[in-house]
């Protein structure tokens, strides 16, 4: 826990003694007076975890908040805009009480304490009244997964209230792999027995054709984020294990009209490429003591053209809906990568300005054209088609 905070402007060491008492403090450049904020932790390791590898995460943090961090051993300076400057200390604060629970600290973990501290700060926080940190899932292997941004909030705390959440949002935005994380707490708390795993088996604009081996291999190609998710909750061994008696099953969503999961968390991904007909047979699954997540990103929809997304529908549909969350992200939610997010953002920029042009066009009165009758029609065609 940091011991010394002085969040109190601090005089310039190199002003001279004999200067009048009337103090006059440097000037950020957008014209705020620059307020030094010191900080001192118990242990130096737990410091260089905070701090990062080459002080990684200082130099994150000072692009984000736009103040200078000048680390010495257990200590860190921060040097600012007085508000700015305050968040950062408040940050590394939260960073370091992590660390000391064990917790990583990467970038990622950097950005969620910032996005905390932005809640914290704000006056009148909307339905955050009383938060003073952003939600988390525990599991064996990893511990605490915090969330780290406000929508990812909303989205755990939509899984934790309710038996059926829908999920949509661009890609890397956390949807698939916290689903999954909360799936796996809930198996290692014994709320349920076993998870079922599902996605519709539609290519991303290629034919891959027939596929060999049983049922779980044909199936595997298009499982493997969820994959990836499992082994970040999961030891292999135990993924493995689980997959042997059954308690992971893979079942494709072709493969699910008829029956009833009970005392099961069932996650179906990629839902934007399930058709009306299957959605509705897939909601209808659920049974008693049963989860049920659906997550999928609407721009990347890969059915054939006339055919609509079930995820699209059952939003629309089931909106209102007592015991069902619905969780929606945009495109600056990304966590995955920065540049990612950046990827998004022109994208939907892009689609954006084509939709509102589009609606341009069709606001925009056609002009007035004179309508010719069927005689003058008939002799038009005749003179063209008459021989010269």
């Amino acid at each position: 826990m940091a011991q010394a905070d002085s969040t109190t402007p601090r005089p310039d060491r190199n002003a001279r003694r004999d200067a009048a008492p009337a103090r006059v403090e440097s000037l950020t450049r957008d014209g705020l007076p620059v307020t030094e904020v010191v900080l001192s932790f118990d242990d130096n390791r737990l410091a260089s975890l905070v701090f990062g590898h080459y002080d990684q995460n200082l130099a994150h943090l000072e692009r984000r908040l736009g103040v200078v961090i000048s680390p010495n051993g257990n200590h860190a300076t921060i040097k600012g805009p007085r508000e700015t400057a305050e968040q950062a200390g408040r940050v590394l604060k939260t960073l370091y009480t992590r660390a000391k629970a064990g917790a990583s600290v990467t970038l990622g973990e950097v950005d969620g304490a910032i996005e905390e501290s932005n809640i914290q700060r704000s006056l009148f926080p909307a339905a955050d009244a009383g938060k003073t940190s952003f939600d988390a899932i525990v599991t064996r292997k990893r511990g605490p997964v915090r969330a780290r941004n406000a929508a990812q909030d909303a989205y755990l705390r939509q899984l934790k209230r309710n038996e059926l959440v829908l999920a949509e949002g661009p890609a890397g935005t956390g949807k698939t792999w916290l689903a999954v994380g909360h799936a796996v707490s809930l198996i290692e708390q014994g709320v349920v027995e076993r998870m079922v795993l599902s996605r519709p088996a539609v290519e991303a604009g290629e034919r891959l054709g027939f596929l060999p081996g049983d049922m779980r291999e044909k199936v595997d190609p298009y499982l493997r984020p969820i994959y990836d998710a499992l082994n970040d909750f999961m030891e292999a061994r135990h993924v493995e294990r689980a997959l042997q008696t059954g308690m992971i099953e893979i079942a494709p969503l072709a493969f699910m009209r008829g029956r009833t999961l009970t005392n099961a968390v069932v996650l179906l991904d990629e839902a934007q490429n399930a058709t009306s007909v299957q959605m509705k047979m897939f909601l209808t699954r659920l049974g008693e003591g049963s989860r049920m997540i659906i997550t999928g990103d609407p721009t990347q929809i890969d059915l054939p053209p006339g055919q609509r997304s079930g995820l699209i529908e059952a939003v629309r549909l089931l909106s209102g809906v007592e015991g069902v969350g619905y969780a929606k992200f945009e495109e600056g939610d990304v966590v995955r990568h920065d540049l990612v997010r950046r990827i998004v953002m022109a994208y939907e920029g892009a689609a954006r300005r084509e939709r509102e042009e589009r609606e341009e066009r069709m606001r925009t009165p056609m002009p007035d054209t004179p309508i010719e009758s069927e005689t003058e029609g008939l002799k038009r065609t005749l003179s063209r088609e008459r021989p010269r």
